[in-house]
């Protein structure tokens, strides 16, 4: 399926080329031009900006949800590389610009955003789908995983200082799962480059998991031939799988999982099997017991 019409991404590439030149990324958030995808969701309101950049999880600056967007300030998203490494054809560092320009556009995917702790948001994320990435760098026939690190770096996170979390931060996808069309590379939202506290200046979107899944500031990008450790099911094992596909008929061994909280809404929501995109991602996973492998 085509993200873009061909003419469209033709034109918008020539729009986008002289600006991928230069940085986009410095202190300040900037405007990207970007082609609306027609994998959006629809039809539900999106979650205002101010709580999608003050209403965050990102352990590496503490464990309180405004500890990102107060403390975020340390971190530097420029200059930036990620390492793309593994069994891969050619690895090397790549600049951030050097990645955007594997895809003909960056695209606006609106997005639902479910968090493990029951609670929701809706966003409109900017970036490129992270499958443009994994053709342009060839990885080999036994890259079976695509494994995903955050920068650790004390001194600009503070919250690497404590043990809440093994650092750096790792998260891990099978390779059909990196692959399928709504996996995001994200740089963006709500039209401007990502704040330091939603994981500047590139991060994953992958929204039929839990939102621990979308990995932020990311630093590498390997190709391994079996399943990876992660973050959280390294931590808690017993509480965190490595597929965290979102699904209210398993309950967190703390908390149901069948309703969420709208972040600006009162009543709560019926939570939907994938978040909503079992049309699109269901069938990698048939034959799975999906109460087992959570």
């Amino acid at each position: 399926m085509l993200e873009v019409g061909i003419a469209g991404a033709g034109l918008m590439a020539a729009t986008l080329a002289p600006a991928l030149v230069e940085p986009l990324f410095g202190m300040t958030q900037r405007k990207l031009q970007y082609v609306e995808s027609n994998l959006s969701t629809h039809g539900e309101k999106l979650t205002s900006l101010d709580a999608v950049t003050t209403y965050n999880n990102f352990y590496e600056f503490g464990t309180d949800k405004s500890d990102p967007s107060q403390r975020a300030f340390t971190l530097r998203p420029e200059p930036w590389t990620v390492s793309i490494e593994g069994l891969v054809a050619s690895p090397r560092r790549y600049g951030v610009e050097d990645i955007l320009k594997m895809h003909p556009s960056l695209e606006e995917r609106v997005y639902r955003h479910r968090c493990v702790e029951a609670w929701s948001m809706v966003i409109p994320w900017i970036g490129i789908p992270l499958g443009s990435v994994i053709r342009a760098v060839q990885p080999l026939s036994k890259a079976k995983y695509v494994v995903f690190e955050t920068l650790y770096v004390p001194k600009q996170m503070p919250g690497q200082r404590t043990d809440v979390l093994q650092w750096p931060y790792l998260e891990g996808l099978r390779m059909d799962e990196a692959m399928n069309p709504l996996t995001l590379l994200s740089v963006g939202l709500y039209g401007e480059t990502l704040q330091n506290q939603n994981g500047a200046p590139i991060r994953l979107v992958v929204p039929w998991k839990y939102g621990f899944k979308s990995i932020k500031s990311i630093v590498k990008i390997k190709f391994v031939e079996k399943e990876p450790p992660t973050a959280w099911n390294l931590s808690v094992p017993s509480e965190y799988g490595f597929y965290s596909n979102v699904n209210p008929n398993v309950s967190h061994p703390r908390w149901s999982q069948a309703k969420e909280r709208r972040i600006g809404e009162f009543l709560k929501r019926d939570t939907l099997m994938f978040n909503g995109y079992g049309d699109q991602v269901a069938a990698m996973y048939a034959g799975m017991d999906l109460k087992k492998y959570f």
